[in-house]
């Protein structure tokens, strides 16, 4: 596909730098693209820098923890400026909110005789690329694995990491709603993050898809990656339904890992792409 709208880098939980994940867009035939990162802008000036450079059209990009009925939900936003003060703030606020969380993972850790891991899990990711952010849960997967407390990173997430584990720590992220007025008042496009994803019932996950439209959002994320084709339809019918925008990416995090970056499962024609409501910036002369 030559538009992905959901993918990571070091500046969250991806594996590669924004520069370096920008080159391997370009070279899977990307033509617009949006580094989606988690709770930080921090690496968008790098992205923008290397889409232009490369002549591509950039999207400033954003993925957003929030809450809705007890569950973690992600809100993705777009083609805002970077400066917005709102989003700014709701960034600062969430930056210590994943710092206060990565310390807590730690203490629970070394309670079970695993001392050390948010030091590791910070040299993990620091190899990978300077961040000022908290490392995440992979970081400290990787880590419990060079320590040999694990096997691989699967066992780490299965026995310690995964949802309903030790290590999984619930934050008080802000609700749906003030995050996508946060979004809003940022003056960007908001997505629904891959709802087929989170743990809901067909009903349950009607009233969150209602509850997202009343409190601003535009869009659904109808692809992500190469989820299964009938999750598509499901959320194609969603989309026709509630008379929302749709978006897609892979929702990249690295080689070898959920998907590769630009591929996805293809949008259904008749939808109308988000994407074509951006105001792209013009690529540098070459």
């Amino acid at each position: 596909m030559n538009v992905d709208l959901h993918c990571h880098s070091t500046a969250s939980d991806g594996a590669l730098s924004p520069a370096v994940l920008v080159a391997r867009a370009h070279e899977h035939g990307v033509q617009t693209l949006a580094l989606t990162d988690h709770d930080t802008l921090e690496g968008l000036a790098e992205a923008r820098q290397a889409c232009l450079a490369k002549g591509m059209h950039w999207v400033s990009g954003v993925e957003l923890s929030c809450t809705w009925g007890g569950a973690t939900i992600h809100i993705l936003g777009y083609d805002f400026p970077l400066d917005a003060p709102p989003l700014l703030e709701a960034i600062e606020a969430l930056h210590r909110g994943r710092w206060l969380r990565a310390e807590e993972i730690d203490r629970r850790l070394a309670a079970k005789g695993m001392p050390g891991t948010l030091e590791g899990a910070r040299a993990v990711q620091q190899a990978l690329g300077d961040s000022g952010n908290a490392p995440a849960r992979p970081h400290f997967a990787d880590y419990l694995v060079r320590a040999g407390h694990v096997k691989d990173r699967g066992e780490a997430f299965r026995k310690w990491l995964g949802a309903g584990k030790l290590g999984d720590v619930k934050l008080h992220w802000p609700t749906l709603e003030e995050t996508v007025a946060t979004l809003r008042q940022s003056n960007a496009w908001v997505s629904l993050a891959h709802p087929m994803h989170y743990e809901l019932t067909r009903s349950k996950r009607r009233r969150l898809i209602a509850d997202y439209i009343q409190a601003g959002g535009q869009a659904l994320e109808v692809v992500n990656g190469m989820m299964p084709a009938e999750q598509v339809g499901t959320m194609s019918i969603l989309t026709r339904e509630f008379g929302l925008l749709a978006s897609a990416g892979s929702d990249f995090h690295g080689p070898g890992t959920w998907g590769e970056i630009g591929a996805y499962r293809p949008l259904p024609e008749d939808l109308p792409p988000l994407w074509r409501r951006f105001k792209h910036e013009q690529p540098m002369a070459i």
